[in-house]
């Protein structure tokens, strides 16, 4: 019998999810810097059971120094969504920050705006376990990231 993955396992599969959409906002940005899919790739390795904590929570910070490498707001929200999908791993509660830059990333390098925003969160949700969704989102808001 195969043993259930956990909850914050889940969210950092999610958390991954959500930030690989936005990947090539960063990668249109900054063609060789590869920090911020290496944690997106660190979050499901740590998911899987492949990585411990202390790496993915390297690659973590790693995808945080690109995104303060960049000038571009929408490049910066990109890499911050996989820092924060690779930070699940140390503590589940990043996840909903990962998706919470996604989203930021799609409206600020997108001409549909806050609409592009909308149809992220959506598909956000439909992705995620409904018994994750207070761990996601906890406010009863919705997050938006800082500018």
């Amino acid at each position: 019998m195969e043993d259930e993955k956990s909850d914050q396992q889940q969210l950092a599969e999610w958390a991954a999810s959500c930030a690989e959409r936005v990947l090539g906002i960063f990668a249109a940005d900054k063609p060789d810097d590869v920090r911020p899919r290496k944690a997106v790739e660190a979050a499901r390795r740590w998911a899987a059971g492949e990585i411990p904590v202390s790496a993915s929570r390297g690659a973590s910070s790693a995808a945080h120094r690109a995104a303060r490498e960049t000038e571009d707001p929408a490049a910066k929200a990109a890499a911050r969504a996989a820092g924060h999908a690779a930070a699940t791993a140390h503590m589940a509660g990043h996840a909903a920050h990962a998706a919470s830059y996604a989203r930021s990333a799609v409206v600020q390098g997108a001409n549909g705006g806050d609409a592009a925003g909308d149809a992220e969160l959506e598909w956000q949700k439909e992705q995620l376990p409904g018994h994750l969704w207070e761990e996601a989102f906890p406010a009863a808001e919705i997050p938006q990231a800082p500018g």
